[in-house]
């Protein structure tokens, strides 16, 4: 067995670190071209509904520069520009399936010259200190190897007065809700991964992750940690995800 040190969670699976990025690449791959629709089924497409949650609580102005962390196929940097378009959006991605899928969307077209699209890791972003007004990541923080240090690049490449927005599954805190939310999450989900993207281990991996991320307070605790001032977090549809902001000062 491998030194603790040396190790992380892969889903319920212990893997060593130097090899979970890769087997995060090969999921995200093996689902790029179905993952959108296969977020809609999921969640009855309350993610749309998250993700609008999201944007409300940044407000989103004019001439700022959003980093959209693991944001492939392009949906948080689209409604950004729809808000604010004279403003200007880098998407950046471990994965070049899904940015490749991101770039294929119509709205892509539409928001060509506000647009970068960046292949990277979250652990060592290809940018230079504060240069960003804001900082987004959607469902993406728990897949990263080590997440103190995604959210110390994080607040690295942010202006002072920088903004971070993290939307992330989460824990329901009522104990019998988040049972029947378990319940359906083990057996539906990865059913419906075979079904629509012909992938069920992907989707295990997913609902397997998504039970190892911190809980909302950890989680709290992780952006104070890491700098961030005035952090707070805001529960979406009873606990199943969570909002967390906070503040570069």
């Amino acid at each position: 067995m491998p030194e603790i040190k040396n190790v992380t969670h892969f889903g319920n699976k212990v893997v060593q670190k130097n090899e979970k990025a890769s087997m995060v690449n090969d999921v995200f791959t093996s689902v790029a071209q179905k993952y959108d629709m296969m977020n809609d089924a999921m969640s009855l497409g309350i993610h749309r509904i998250w993700k609008s949650a999201m944007l409300d609580w940044l407000a989103p102005r004019n001439n700022q520069h959003l980093l959209d962390v693991a944001g492939g196929t392009g949906d948080i940097a689209f409604k950004f520009l729809d808000r604010a378009p004279l403003s200007e959006v880098t998407v950046l991605d471990m994965t070049e399936k899904m940015l490749i899928e991101g770039k294929k969307r119509a709205e892509a077209k539409r928001f060509k010259d506000k647009l970068n699209w960046v292949c990277g890791d979250a652990l060592n972003l290809p940018f230079k200190d504060n240069i960003f007004d804001a900082y987004t990541i959607s469902f993406g923080i728990r897949n990263v190897t080590d997440i103190p240090k995604a959210l110390s690049e994080a607040y690295r490449v942010l202006k002072p007065g920088g903004r971070m927005l993290v939307l992330e599954f989460s824990q329901i805190p009522i104990s019998k809700l988040q049972k029947l939310y378990d319940l359906y999450s083990f057996n539906a989900i990865p059913k419906m991964g075979k079904l629509i993207v012909g992938d069920s281990d992907s989707y295990k991996y997913l609902v397997e992750s998504i039970r190892k991320f911190p809980n909302q307070e950890d989680f709290l605790d992780m952006l104070k940690n890491a700098g961030f001032e005035n952090s707070k977090y805001r529960n979406l549809s009873l606990g199943i995800a969570a909002l967390h902001s906070g503040w570069k000062i």
